[in-house]
Formats: C-alpha cells, structure tokens, sequence
C-alpha cells in the first residue's frame, strides 16, 4: 500500500490549530519541522519538552499530512482551512510515500551511540561495536531515555567517571531505567529507581532483564513506604528544571553523608534557579553542559 504527503506551509500561530484540523480531515500522522530547516535561517529550539508556547515556535512552520493514497489531498486542506477559519486553502506540495519494510527503515535510524570513554547504547538488532566495553542494550520505545538526548548523555558521563564499586544509587525518573542499568554495570551494588509513569516501570524492568540487571522500581506513592530511612551514596534526576525544584526535599532527603546529587534536564538559562532552590540543602555546581542543558551536581555535607 502506498501513502501520499502533503506538504504544506503555515504561520507560528496557527500551526497547532492547523495540524489538529488535518487529523480530523482524515490524516493519519502529522509532522510539524522548520520551512527553513537546512538554510541560514533555521531556527534552533530549546524547551522543556512538552512546552506548548509561541514563543517556542517556527515563525514559518512546514506541516506534512500523511494520508492514504486514495485521499482527496485538495479535499481534506479545503476542510482543515475551514475548520481554522482561513480565508483560502493554502498551497501544497503533494508527494508520494512508497510502501517500504517501515521496521527495517526505522532500525536503520537508530545506531550504537558511544558515550564517555567506554559506554555504549546498543539496539537490539545491532551487532556490538567494542567487547570491551560497558554495553547496554536498549531498543527505542515507550519510555523516555535511550542515550541520545543531551541530558541522558550527561548523566551516564558523570556516572562513568564518579560511580565505585559497592555504592548504592536511586534514579529518580528512572524512565527506561537506562541510568539504573548503567550504575549496577559500573560497579553499583544496590540500586533503586522511581517514575512516576507506570509504562516506565514496566520498561525499565525488562531493560533490567535484557541486561541481566536487577533492581527494583517503584511508582512515587509508593516509594516512601520502600524502606523510608534508607540513603543512598548517589541520588541523579534526569526529570526537568520544574519538577526538580519541587523535588527538593525528596531528593536531598535521601542522600547519605558525603553522597552526590546529579540533577539534569536543565536548559542552561535555568541552571541558577535549580541551583538556588537546592542551596538550602546542598550546595550544587554546573559539572558539564552539552547542546544547551546542563548537569548540575554537588555532595551533601550532614551535620
């Protein structure tokens, strides 16, 4: 079966609108990029993902409507104009979508991303780059967290270079629970992870079994009852700057004596806000930046 796209030029301010109105004309995906990606114009976003803001928009967004080959193209723009009140359908480009093995397409998409000095994220399908090094194998899937983006990245640095044998972590946001499998794989000997998403529970649970690790996870209202006194030698939160800052005494609270906090998916402009709403109880520095977002991290001197 093929597929044609539809390719279509509209303003920052009713790109949403727009893309929502084409679903609802029969489209069966949406994709929403820059019109001048590839040009000096392209224009770099960085957000917190999930933001819905224009001021965090394209000021000439390409919206591609994927539909099935016997759509009338015309047909349906005519009514997603409607639906968002223009006064004229928009111009468009109409392309066609061979029928591919879309499984084999995707997997190509995805390859071994090297980290560090000897970490490596391995799909499944991928043959191992280096024996020698420390491999975890995740696929791309429902929950968050499969190498590529910078504030994963950053936290699996600082564990490469700071985890030591025996120490415990707990990974709150644990996502995938790739942070989680990385710590037992460098050395760690009790650790525990925490979402608040129940998909991320199940996924890092079989990624803890693909890479035969273990250690147990737990949704955040239930976490207090898991042994409510117990401290860990390393608390990292790869979440974002709001919720982090509500976290604090959650997330300070459980560090021992002399243990590490690491807190990322921080925008660089926001770092001082985290750092100032955690100085009450520790004292946390920018340890390294990448593409924008930052890892902060510092130890907890108890009294």
């Amino acid at each position: 079966m093929n597929w044609n796209e539809v390719v279509v030029e509209v303003a920052f301010d009713i790109t949403n609108a727009f893309s929502d109105a084409l679903m609802n004309a029969g489209a069966l995906s949406i994709t929403v990029e820059d019109a001048d990606l590839g040009t000096p114009a392209e224009q770099p976003l960085f957000d917190e993902p999930g933001a819905d803001s224009n001021e965090y928009a394209w000021k000439r967004s390409r919206v591609i409507a994927l539909l099935p080959a016997d759509a009338n193209a015309g047909a349906v723009l005519k009514k997603a104009a409607e639906e968002c009140k223009l006064t004229e359908v928009p111009e468009f480009i109409l392309r066609e979508v061979p029928d591919e093995d879309w499984v084999r397409v995707t997997q190509s998409q995805f390859d071994p991303i090297h980290i560090g000095e000897k970490i490596w994220i391995v799909p499944s399908w991928h043959e191992i780059p280096d024996q020698s090094g420390i491999v975890l194998e995740l696929d791309p899937g429902l929950a968050f967290g499969t190498g590529s983006h910078p504030t994963t990245r950053l936290c699996l640095e600082w564990l490469e270079k700071n985890v030591k044998k025996e120490q415990t972590l707990l990974d709150y946001g644990c996502g995938s629970g790739i942070l989680a499998i990385a710590a037992i794989k460098l050395g760690a000997s009790k650790v525990t992870g925490v979402d608040i998403d129940p998909q991320s529970i199940i996924t890092s649970n079989e990624n803890a079994e693909r890479n035969h690790c273990s250690f147990s996870c737990h949704l955040p209202d239930e976490f207090p009852s898991f042994e409510p006194d117990r401290q860990y030698d390393i608390v990292v939160a790869n979440i974002l700057a709001g919720p982090l800052k509500t976290l604090t005494k959650t997330l300070t609270e459980r560090i021992r004596k002399n243990g590490s906090l690491v807190l990322s998916g921080i925008l660089e402009e926001q770092a001082n806000d985290v750092i100032e709403a955690y100085a009450p109880y520790i004292n946390l520095t920018v340890w390294k930046s990448h593409e924008g977002w930052v890892a902060l991290s510092g130890q907890l001197n108890r009294l």
